[in-house]
């Protein structure tokens, strides 16, 4: 089971909004959407289950064009950012609805949503309304209703992100296992970067509607092909120092120490981020973020540096990253 994006681009009012995206994705793998707010996540998901029309390129799924099919004959199934249940339907009745549509006999109907509840730990909530349910049961009926299509392939278009922080760590892991248990092709949209390492084996990172980069996650983070990708993967952002020959030094925050020679610097200011805090060092290179142990002592004249290794260098026009 395969999920095949060929050049797909999408044009509105002569701009480009997403333009030659090329993307495979295999059968038990997830793979993540990240990118800034407008670069095309959400309207890549809506092209390949057909709620918009491509201006470019094809969409395969397990080898089938689908690219001009409606959306009910693609065998997608979205989970959206809005859980989309009608509130005055129960949980059973709300998973019953498209079943119904689609023709599934009655006795069918109920076996095929008890099997579902019982798989996202909600059977005992089947006769609820959704005002009934926390955010997270909410969020399980919207994904127990695409489990129940059966489809070949899963769509989810940041489904936490109506979640406080807690839950969504509460939820992750049982969302990963349930995803993964179905052995398909998934694209996962989010705006979360630990959500999107912790929930895919690989990330396509978008740039106005283009992919700059499509790798995993250690790659990403420790390899990225462009300093827009160094700059948007990891939090606390990369520092950038600009050098004598056009282009721009960056290194990681972790990477930074202090040391009897190096940049002198002056404490701005600190965040305690519990096990580690983040330190804003002035420098004559600019404002500069360093990682470090909760208990670290800022020495009376302090210097910071960091080993040659842990420096990568991109073109200061292009962004690209220089070997």
């Amino acid at each position: 089971m395969t999920l095949e994006l060929n050049n797909v681009g999408r044009r509105i009012n002569n701009q480009w909004i997403l333009k030659s995206v090329t993307l495979t994705i295999e059968a038990n793998e997830c793979l993540a959407l990240v990118g800034p707010s407008g670069c095309g996540k959400s309207t890549t998901l809506r092209l390949i289950a057909g709620l918009d029309p491509l201006s470019a390129g094809s969409i395969h799924v397990n080898g089938r064009d689908v690219t001009l099919l409606p959306p009910s004959e693609r065998s997608v199934g979205m989970v959206f950012q809005s859980y989309a249940l009608l509130p005055h339907l129960t949980v059973f009745e709300n998973l019953e609805l498209g079943l119904r549509i689609r023709g599934v006999p009655a006795k069918q109907r109920a076996i095929n949503i008890n099997h579902v509840l019982e798989l996202v730990q909600l059977s005992n909530r089947s006769s609820n309304r959704p005002s009934q349910l926390s955010g997270g049961q909410r969020q399980r009926v919207a994904l127990a209703r695409a489990l129940l299509r059966d489809p070949d392939v899963y769509l989810l278009d940041e489904p936490m992100s109506n979640l406080d922080a807690q839950l969504r760590e509460d939820i992750r892991p049982e969302l990963k296992r349930l995803v993964m248990e179905q052995k398909k092709p998934t694209i996962y949209v989010t705006h979360d970067q630990h959500e999107a390492m912790a929930m895919a084996q690989r990330i396509a990172v978008l740039n106005k509607g283009t992919i700059e980069q499509v790798d995993t996650p250690f790659n990403l983070y420790h390899n990225p092909c462009s300093l827009f990708v160094a700059q948007f993967i990891g939090r606390p952002q990369i520092n950038c120092l600009n050098s004598q020959s056009g282009q721009i030094c960056t290194v990681r925050p972790e990477s930074l120490h202090f040391s009897d020679s190096g940049l002198s610097c002056k404490l701005q200011s600190r965040e305690w981020l519990g096990n580690s805090q983040l330190l804003f060092l002035e420098t004559d290179h600019g404002t500069l973020r360093m990682a470090a142990p909760p208990d670290l002592a800022l020495p009376e004249s302090p210097k910071v540096t960091w080993k040659p290794q842990d420096e990568l260098f991109f073109n200061a026009e292009t962004g690209s990253r220089v070997r």
